[in-house]
């Protein structure tokens, strides 16, 4: 008992780092979108992201784990993540970041939705009991007919599904390529990506002493998250990770209303809860199946 308290304080440490990372790259993107487009803040991002992931695979002598095994689909991921990521820059300069932040959260549930018929996977009954959950917790930060949905709710939902078909592309390649492999070709692909974009209209607005902070703060943050919750889900399961994850929404919608002076919607926190119990259902129920399989299995000689 006393050892899963010290488990659970240790992934609510790394989670710590993941909320503080992403709120961080949600203000930095803002302040950034006065003179960089989104094209140019996933260049810059990419190429701090290529420093930082040379430097790791020369540390740690991993080099030889790069391969282009499965380029094709490398870069089709990439592709996919990189929309996804200027949709949800676009979005966090266009609507309250909280709003944002909800509506990201619905990533898991398009994963529910898009896995059986891209991964061959089962769509349970609790997964669509859970999917429908989510959905209706959607409709309520949306309010659909009661405001009218702007181009940033509708970005930062969009967001949401190209990054679930992140996660369901990057659980295909996990299969064949080790983490730094991906990450490598994640932050060369998005760089190329993102200098084509950026002068697609023959105009790149280069970094200058009060944007390079910003840039940089993007780029670490951006890696560091996903570190942070790779961290946690090591030592804590989902079920336990979920709930603090969900700690970033009332933190972004403090700062933004410190901040940018963003009101506090409570159809936003209420929408988000529901949209967690959506996540939190189907997480709960996976683990509950696993475990048994675990418990039951033929022990292995030592």
């Amino acid at each position: 008992m006393q050892q899963d308290k010290v488990q659970i304080g240790r992934a609510a440490l790394w989670m710590t780092g993941a909320i503080a990372s992403f709120s961080s790259m949600a203000i930095a993107g803002r302040e950034l979108s006065a003179v960089h487009d989104t094209f140019e803040i996933m260049m810059y991002r990419s190429f701090v992201g290529i420093l930082i992931v040379s430097l790791v695979l020369t540390a740690t002598n991993k080099w030889a784990q790069v391969s282009t095994r499965n380029l094709g689909l490398h870069a089709l991921r990439n592709a996919v993540h990189f929309t996804g990521q200027n949709l949800w820059f676009y979005a966090v300069t266009a609507i309250p970041l909280a709003q944002v932040f909800a509506l990201e959260f619905t990533q898991p549930l398009w994963v529910i939705v898009l896995s059986p018929l891209l991964l061959g996977e089962r769509m349970t009954p609790v997964r669509v009991i859970a999917a429908i959950i989510g959905f209706i917790g959607i409709l309520i930060v949306a309010r659909p007919g009661t405001t009218p949905i702007s181009l940033g709710v509708a970005t930062a939902a969009a967001s949401a599904i190209f990054f679930a078909l992140t996660t369901i592309s990057t659980k295909r390649l996990t299969q064949t390529a080790s983490i730094g492999c991906i990450m490598f070709w994640l932050t060369v692909m998005q760089a190329v990506l993102g200098l084509v974009a950026s002068g697609f209209d023959g105009q790149i607005t280069l970094p200058s002493m009060q944007t390079a902070p910003y840039l940089i703060l993007v780029g670490l943050a951006g890696l560091l998250a996903h570190f942070c919750i790779t961290n946690a889900l090591a030592i804590a399961p989902a079920t336990v990770v979920v709930p603090i994850d969900f700690v970033r929404l009332p933190t972004i919608a403090v700062l933004g209303m410190l901040i940018y002076h963003e009101p506090l919607d409570l159809w936003v926190f209420v929408g988000a809860f529901v949209i967690l119990a959506g996540n939190y259902l189907n997480i709960y129920t996976e683990t509950v199946r696993i475990l048994p399989e675990r418990n039951t299995s033929p022990t292995q000689p030592m």
